[in-house]
């Protein structure tokens, strides 16, 4: 039951977190540059706040119940070479690390100020295709186990 709860905790704040930087990729980057140089200031400082409000809590629920799981899986984590299974979990939990190092990197920047526009661009993107090989990896795991 347990797991259970950890699973879906895990996958609703995934699907969160994947559709937030989706929306904000895909969609709101090539949006906003109709708008005029004062309102896309007041528009994105809005939007951080909010975000922060928000895909902090979503991120935390990701990571923590992530690693609740990666701990049920620790025997199979030993040797990830030894099943498929194991390696494409490897992996996954590589990619969250890796996607984890671009926050980190995020922070840096901005509180050092040398975020631009392009960085900040180039990293979310990244940070996308990221999560789109954890999905692909997730349901690859599980389909190749049986």
């Amino acid at each position: 039951m347990f797991y259970s709860l950890l699973k879906l905790a895990h996958l609703t704040a995934a699907a969160f977190f994947i559709g937030g930087v989706f929306f904000e990729v895909m969609i709101l980057s090539r949006a906003t540059p109709v708008l005029q140089e004062a309102q896309r200031a007041d528009f994105s400082q809005a939007l951080a706040r909010r975000a922060r409000q928000v895909m902090h809590w979503v991120v935390l629920v990701l990571y923590c119940a992530g690693i609740a799981l990666a701990w049920h899986y620790r025997s199979v984590l030993q040797a990830p070479l030894t099943s498929s299974f194991a390696l494409l979990l490897s992996l996954k939990i590589v990619l969250a690390l890796s996607i984890l190092g671009h926050f980190l990197l995020l922070v840096v920047l901005m509180r050092s100020g040398r975020m631009t526009a392009a960085r900040s661009r180039h990293l979310h993107l990244s940070v996308l295709i990221h999560m789109l090989g954890i999905l692909f990896l997730a349901k690859t795991m599980f389909i190749l186990d049986l």
